[in-house]
Formats: structure tokens, C-alpha cells, sequence
């Protein structure tokens, strides 16, 4: 495949990702109970995921390019984690709460701004602030957890695995476990995650969900508005 594709182990782990993802999306997708933000945030994952492939497999041939695509794939990846904010919010908090996210959602954008401020903007930079994000959204279901929400237990579990993931990035470039980079394991192990998500909100029951809002335990949405 080193022939066919720029970087076989970083394009061909993307793929598999991206169709998990998008595969998540189609199962999720008019399930009642389930909001539209959640399938918005499975296939923009999907589709980022999907970006790579043609990022790592096809763009990387071209040096003029790459940084273009990269910047691209990049942005994709932000849009999924705002709707996954926008899906948090709207479950743990309730419809209706745009300023809520947009408050939270500008405290992440505001750390990006801090490093561009500081001479280090670029795609690199824009992930490491998204991990802010990722920090108030379980910050959000561990509310919830507290307040009863029926979701609660398993999304964290699936956001502990996914947290889990980024293990791999740790480890030096030149690192090979099962002969993949660890960049391509970082790829594979976002998988298990994806799975345990769609798997948490397919598994819920709509009235269970619905009555946890309505005992005031947690005021969470049954319908489909977002956040």
C-alpha cells in the first residue's frame, strides 16, 4: 500500500475510524430520545476521521498542500467537539441553553487564542485547546452523575476510554507497538470509545430520561432540539 497511499498506517487506521463513526451516526440517527446534536457529533467525528484518510493517504504526497489539509481535518475535529459540548449541555443541563454553551464553548476557544497570542498558533495549539473542552464536558456528566442522569455512568465510562486513547500520543514517534506509529494507535484506540457512546445512548430509555427531568433531579430533553 506504500505505493498507493502517502502514509498506509496513519491513512488506513483514519479510514477505520472514520467509518465507525459515521456507521455510529446512521445508528443513532431517528432513535427516539435521541437529539439531533449527538448525530451531528458522531458524523463530524466520522467525517474528520474520513478528511485524514484523504489527508494522510492522498494530500501528503504534495508538501504544498499538507499544511492546508491538516488546518482542514483540524477544524472538522472542532466542529464534532462543539456539538458533543452542545449535545452535553443540552442532556445534563436541559434545552435552551445556548448561552450556556457558548460560554463554555468560548472558555476553550479562549485558550486557543491565548497560544496564537503567544506565538504558537496552529493546528497543534487548536487541539491542545480542545482538550478543554473535553475537560468541561465530563465536568458536565459528573453534574449529572451527581443528579441521577440516566446516561451518566455509561458516557463517562466512554469518555474514559476515549481519554485512555490519547495514551499512545505520549509515546516518542519512533515507538512501534504492533508495528503502528503512535499516532495510528491513538486512531484504533479512539474506536472502543465511539463504540461505548453510541452503545450508552442506544441503550437508554426515553421515559427513564424524560422522568429524570421531570423530578427536577436533572432537566434533560426527550426531544431532539440541541443545544
Amino acid at each position: 500500500m506504500s505505493g498507493v497511499l502517502a502514509e498506509p498506517a496513519l491513512a488506513l487506521t483514519d479510514l477505520a475510524l472514520g467509518i465507525v463513526g459515521v456507521g455510529s451516526a446512521y445508528r443513532v440517527r431517528g432513535r427516539p430520545g435521541i437529539q439531533r446534536t449527538w448525530v451531528r457529533t458522531f458524523g463530524w467525528t466520522g467525517a474528520a476521521a474520513l478528511a485524514g484518510f484523504v489527508h494522510h493517504g492522498l494530500v501528503a504526497f504534495s508538501d504544498r498542500l499538507t499544511d492546508v489539509s491538516f488546518a482542514i481535518v483540524t477544524m472538522m475535529v472542532v466542529v464534532g467537539v462543539s456539538y458533543l459540548l452542545a449535545a452535553t449541555v443540552a442532556e445534563v443541563l436541559g434545552p435552551g441553553r445556548r448561552r450556556v454553551f457558548w460560554i463554555l464553548r468560548l472558555m476553550s476557544l479562549g485558550g486557543y487564542l491565548a497560544l496564537a497570542l503567544a506565538g504558537r498558533a496552529g493546528a497543534s495549539s487548536i487541539l491542545l485547546a480542545e482538550s478543554v473542552t473535553m475537560v468541561l464536558i465530563l465536568a458536565l456528566w459528573i453534574r449529572g452523575l451527581r443528579a441521577h442522569h440516566p446516561l451518566a455512568v455509561r458516557v463517562i465510562v466512554a469518555f474514559v476510554v476515549s481519554a485512555l486513547a490519547a495514551l499512545p500520543q505520549a509515546l516518542s514517534p519512533s515507538v512501534r507497538l504492533v508495528g503502528l506509529d503512535p499516532t495510528s494507535l491513538y486512531h484504533l484506540a479512539q474506536i472502543p470509545g465511539l463504540l461505548l457512546l453510541a452503545r450508552a445512548l442506544l441503550l437508554a430509555n426515553p421515559t427513564d430520561v424524560h422522568r429524570a427531568g421531570e423530578l427536577g433531579k436533572v432537566p434533560v430533553a426527550r426531544t431532539s432540539r440541541s443545544a
